[in-house]
């Protein structure tokens, strides 16, 4: 009899040598990963195998059909199996809630938090409750989540109430947990800016686990501020940053040394304000050629971000965890 847990697995199946692993370049105050959205042609083993031999520090998850499916069967055995990889690996993980289609096959990034159905809603805040549980078990540093688009004919206030309310439980549970909830200012979306995270905020009273994630390219596109400015604004919420290149305007993540800003700047005010969470890089439309990008992307970052002296003894040391 055939006990082997999967019959269609191979006895035996030894992981392919990859490419040796990189010359690691100076030590930076910041920790960078790679979005598993921008890494959809590959398997969630080989992409987190590829960015450990490119030498990430981690990697943003995205929770889709094709990487850690969370409403797929055996998600308690999948999300263990990934822990131990992570681990093995030595990779950090932010936990993204951005799949365009892993709710609704039809409706891009539906439903929302925001729909008039509250059955719906109540779907994407079970997601989100999912993710938090995922991210405990993963030992992640935050869950990533937005607003998104208000649906036609709702007014301000009305959108506003039902995002408060929608994200309330998700909070609880993500106290309950231990693990922040980083709301990401999206170009498009009812929570547009840094100026609504704060009305958010307030609305809800200030609730200990709600963070920002902060995307770079967004600052560039549509912020008042000019990114670095934005990072030191937005410290004090700071729970997960995204990174690309994008021109003013023009919400298009773009690779790096393709848009408009300036890194070294952005880079430093991050470092300075001692965030020690992952800044990961946000390429979704770039799949078709993620290994490429994501081994382009690293050693511009390395390049742009400042080093951490080394201590007298010439020892090289990271940041403290």
């Amino acid at each position: 009899m055939n006990t082997h847990p999967n019959p269609y697995a191979p006895l035996t199946a030894p992981r392919r040598p990859g490419p040796p692993s990189p010359a690691r370049p100076p030590v930076s105050a910041l920790r960078f990963g790679y979005g598993t959205n921008g890494l959809t042609d590959l398997r969630l083993d080989d992409a987190l195998a590829l960015l450990a031999d490119l030498g990430y520090d981690g990697v943003g998850l995205t929770l889709d059909h094709m990487h850690l499916d969370p409403l797929g069967p055996g998600l308690t055995d999948r999300v263990r199996r990934t822990a131990r990889r992570l681990a093995e690996l030595g990779l950090d993980v932010t936990v993204e809630t951005g799949a365009r289609y892993v709710l609704d096959p039809r409706r891009k990034h539906g439903p929302t938090l925001l729909d008039p159905d509250p059955a719906d809603r109540a779907r994407r805040a079970d997601l989100l409750g999912t993710a938090v549980r995922i991210a405990a078990d993963l030992g992640a540093h935050a869950v990533h989540c937005f607003s998104g688009v208000t649906p036609p004919g709702i007014d301000p206030a009305t959108a506003w109430q039902r995002l408060a309310q929608s994200l309330t439980p998700v909070l609880e549970a993500a106290a309950d947990a231990g693990v922040p909830l980083a709301v990401e200012p999206e170009p498009g979306h009812l929570l547009a800016t840094l100026a609504d995270f704060h009305h958010l905020r307030r609305l809800l009273g200030d609730p200990e686990p709600l963070g920002l994630t902060l995307d770079i390219g967004h600052c560039q596109c549509l912020e008042p501020l000019p990114p670095e400015a934005c990072v030191r604004a937005a410290a004090p919420w700071l729970r997960h940053v995204q990174i690309e290149d994008m021109r003013r305007g023009v919400h298009e993540h773009l690779p790096f040394g393709d848009g408009e800003i300036d890194f070294p700047p952005v880079l430093a005010a991050l470092a300075a304000t001692g965030y020690q969470g992952l800044t990961v890089v946000e390429l979704p439309r770039h799949s078709h050629a993620g290994p490429h990008q994501a081994e382009r992307a690293l050693p511009f970052l390395h390049r742009a971000a400042p080093a951490t002296p080394a201590p007298p003894d010439g020892t090289s040391e990271g940041p403290s965890a």
